[in-house]
């Protein structure tokens, strides 16, 4: 690594190049002349010579590096471009391996540029191409160093270098890095991973060389903003490389803390600039927010990363750290005394605009080894070698003639675009068309149901709530009505009566049900905010229930009044010549098909093979047939170029007429609302869809609720009747007792007078007397049992179902079978379904225990209520 600041230039000047990477020398003369006698002779070598002697020089320059006394760095770089090129015929006609019958003696050795101890070493030319465009990306970024950017030429000359860096790098990364890294030895500085890190990093170089030409130039801080954050994001991109594997280990300290301090600097440079604009606006509360998050990144990367940096970028962090800080105090005073807006958060802000300055430069044509005449000769016969050159040509041929082609009717195109045509031809005729995609989330609306179906799918939230309901009020009469037989066989027989009472014992039950009712509640005010919704808003989306949607389109129509009447004429003009431009592009495809069927017929092999004069005479004469072709492809063109110059003055004139531009704006506004239809939809839409799965899974829950009621309810009644006959027993002496007080046992299980009297044999019995009931396991419900609803305000009023406990539950026996359950209900509960909780008292049928209506929907049996999904539902 090597850094720079030049004399005179701001600190945050300060920028990194990267040294060569270093290699043995290597003798590639003798290998490659020995394989050229064995399958070609001596005579080709000897014809070679000249080639092979300039390939070794090129590989002893670049052996030499940098150090030698005549050496500049442009020179330098058209050394390894030259290197590289011959590189590239050397491969296509020297086999470089391991094997017997290749050239198997050459081994290329380079050292890690960033650590130079370690080595890799093949013996193919994958290596030797990488490690070459490695340290032309190098050269690169020397070069941008080496310019004096305190002047704008010079920044930008530096820019221009460390963009050619990038598109180094991009080569490597794209083409030979693969390759190399896939040898029986390789090196980190030529992987996929540190090569793209490096263009990354000559990028936000370039971009950063951009950024100080743009304050030079006083541009607006929009524009500063912009160009400054995008620095910061190919930094961060940089860091992000970095800070992962295969580079986190491979690296020193000094280049990550450069690059992490470089890419806050940079953001907090764009919060800066982007406070000053949004200053102007008047736009405080964001202002602020801008520059509280521009000092913090600047505190915390100084916090991370200053140790190894450099004291330049140190200083300019504390100066920019400065500024932020005092236009950040006066923009409080100022929101204080007079504007009194809320800051927002640092979380809500929206992403920094970014705008890109700079590309790496496409290093194709540079690197371009398809006309490098080194080794050209070797060829296994010449008449080979000469269909071969002329194939180039008439490639070449084909290639530059279908490059027009696509051109002329890639501008045809666009021209046809920026006139908005054939689009208001057909609008005005009738043959309305919508976007592409506005036409598949129309379509997808409708599938569903359209707003028109949003009213079937309330009802059904109705229903479904409704049934949850009736459940709940099933589950309390349950329970009421065992209380109230409790209570009345307590009156009596008084003391007698010695089981817990029932508010005892149902607490557990009374408290989830209390929770039930209150979730109810709750998503019946959910769905009154749906149904408002959807009221609010029926305007809006009943446009989406139109069909053909087309018909909201507004239309092209003829003017009211017309002073000459030549709309039809304009209209039959534009029409006669998009025609004949149609045409043209017809003509266009027909002209390339010619071409390649010529390509495909055209075989001179036996005229090579024949013929006794020059090879270049004879190419001359056969490609000259290709001429007609590429002048009928040129007419084309000329034809186009003045046929949409005349339909430009022709599409001026139809604007003009009908009122083309108003069309355009209105058109565009229902674009705008069929767009805030669709949204609306999709949000009740999705709302409803919750609230639906809201109330099947708490039906689940409410359904066994119910049945641990109705379990409940069925052991006390057997309590009950064995109780009323231990008493009457008593009463009428049937039964005689020792004094001791008596309690009863659960069913199914007979104790002695010791275990009945002794507390140490009951549950919880330094609480009550009596076992606690305790309902069959259920899994937890969030929402339910655990935790407050997850849709209940913050001071939610009390329950409906709350009756006061004192005691715990008590358990129900443990081997009565459940009673069977009796249906109450002849219909399906939904849809259209009507239980008793909507008719008459006397209308309603006795209540069973363990009954229920049948559920509308069912679900797995182990999802809990509510799903964590649901945390959405309901929305202001």
């Amino acid at each position: 690594m090597a850094s720079s600041s030049t004399a005179g230039t701001a600190t945050t000047n300060i920028m990194l190049a990267i040294f060569e990477k270093k290699t043995n020398s290597l003798d590639l003369y003798r290998p490659l002349r020995n394989y050229i006698v064995i399958n070609y002779g001596e005579r080709e070598a000897q014809n070679l010579e000249d080639d092979l002697q300039t390939l070794k020089e090129l590989r002893s320059d670049v052996e030499r590096g940098p150090t030698a006394a005549d050496a500049s760095l442009p020179a330098r770089r058209d050394l390894l471009q030259n290197y590289y090129k011959a590189l590239c015929a050397v491969e296509s006609r020297f086999p470089i391996s391991p094997d017997k019958d290749h050239v198997n003696s050459l081994t290329f050795t380079w050292f890690d540029a960033f650590k130079n101890k370690q080595k890799a070493a093949q013996q193919n030319i994958h290596l030797e191409k990488a490690a070459v465009l490695f340290n032309l990306g190098a050269v690169h970024s020397q070069i941008g160093l080496s310019y004096d950017r305190s002047a704008v030429e010079g920044r930008r000359q530096a820019s221009h270098a460390f963009i050619a860096a990038a598109g180094a790098f991009a080569f490597l990364r794209d083409n030979v890095a693969m390759k190399a890294s896939m040898g029986s030895s390789t090196t980190v500085d030529v992987s996929v991973e540190c090569v793209g890190m490096l263009e990354r990093l000559m990028l936000a170089q370039a971009q950063e060389c951009v950024f100080e030409n743009t304050i030079a130039k006083g541009s607006t801080p929009g524009v500063c903003a912009k160009i400054s954050r995008q620095v910061g994001l190919y930094y961060e991109e940089a860091l992000a490389a970095l800070n992962v594997a295969p580079l986190n280990q491979h690296f020193d300290k000094n280049w990550l803390a450069h690059v992490q301090l470089k890419a806050a600097l940079f953001y907090g440079e764009a919060c800066y600039r982007y406070s000053l604009e949004l200053h102007e606006k008047e736009e405080i509360g964001e202002e602020i927010a801008r520059l509280k998050s521009g000092i913090t990144a600047l505190s915390d990367a100084k916090k991370s990363s200053s140790r190894g940096a450099a004291q330049q970028l140190l200083d300019a962090i504390s100066k920019l750290e400065a500024n932020l800080g005092h236009n950040l105090e006066r923009a409080v005073k100022e929101n204080d005394r007079v504007y009194l807006i809320r800051v927002p958060p640092a979380s809500t802000l929206s992403p920094l605009p970014a705008f890109s300055m700079v590309k790496p430069m496409p290093m194709n044509d540079v690197l371009d080894a398809s006309r490098q005449k080194m080794f050209a000769s070797l060829v296994p016969d010449n008449s080979a070698k000469a269909l071969s050159r002329y194939t180039e040509m008439v490639d070449d041929v084909i290639r530059t003639q279908a490059e027009k082609l696509q051109q002329a009717s890639e501008l045809a195109r666009v021209r046809l675009k920026e006139m908005d045509l054939p689009d208001s031809i057909l609008a005005l005729e009738g043959n309305l068309s919508l976007p592409a995609a506005l036409k598949e989330d129309i379509e997808a609306v409708q599938v569903c149901g359209g707003p028109a179906g949003l009213e079937a799918e309330l009802q059904q939230l109705k229903d479904l709530r409704r049934v949850d309901h009736e459940l709940l009020v099933q589950a309390e009469e349950l329970l009421q009505k065992e209380a109230t037989e409790d209570a009345q066989f307590r009156s009596q027989f008084g003391t007698r009566w010695t089981r817990p009472q029932s508010s005892t014992l149902t607490k557990n039950l009374q408290d989830r049900l209390n929770r039930f009712a209150a979730n109810l509640k709750q998503a019946a005010e959910s769905d009154g905010r749906i149904e408002r919704s959807v009221r609010d808003n029926s305007a809006l989306m009943s446009i989406l229930d139109r069909r053909p949607i087309e018909s909201v389109l507004p239309t092209l129509a003829k003017p009211i009044m017309s002073l000459d009447a030549n709309e039809d004429a304009v209209v039959g003009a534009l029409k006669q010549s998009l025609r004949q431009l149609e045409t043209l592009g017809a003509q266009r495809a027909g002209l390339e098909d010619m071409l390649k069927e010529m390509k495909r017929k055209d075989d001179i092999l036996p005229k090579l093979m024949t013929y006794a004069g020059s090879h270049e005479d004879l190419f001359r004469k056969e490609i000259a047939k290709y001429d007609h072709i590429c002048e009928e492809i040129a007419q084309n063109m000329e034809t186009q170029e003045q046929l949409l110059m005349q339909i430009q003055a022709q599409n001026d004139n139809f604007a003009a007429v009908f009122n083309l531009e108003d069309y355009k704006v209105s058109r565009e506004k229902t674009y705008k609302q069929i767009e805030a239809a669709i949204a609306k939809f999709r949000e009740i839409k999705e709302n409803v869809n919750e609230g639906m799965q809201f109330y099947i899974t708490l039906q689940e829950a409410i359904t066994k609720i119910k049945q641990h009621c109705s379990d409940y309810v069925m052991t006390r009644n057997i309590q009950c009747r064995e109780m009323i006959e231990d008493v009457q027993r008593q009463i009428s002496g049937l039964s005689f007792q020792d004094g001791k007080s008596h309690t009863y046992p659960s069913v199914g299980q007979r104790s002695t007078p010791h275990q009945q009297t002794d507390p140490g044999n009951l549950p919880n019995a330094s609480h009550v007397q009596t076992p606690a009931y305790q309902p069959p396991q259920q899994p937890t419900m969030p929402g339910y049992a655990q935790t407050p609803p997850p849709y209940a305000p913050p001071h939610q009023q009390p329950p409906p179902y709350h009756v006061p406990v004192s005691n715990p539950p008590y358990p129900p026996p443990q081997h009565q079978p459940h009673p069977p359950v009796a249906p109450e209900y002849g219909q399906p509960a939904y849809p259209g379904w009507r239980g008793p909780y909507y008719g008459a008292p006397s209308q309603q049928p006795p209540q069973q225990p363990g009954s229920m209506p049948r559920p509308p929907y069912t679900l797995p049996s182990s999802s809990p209520y509510p799903p964590p999904h649901h945390s959405s539902y309901y929305r202001q």
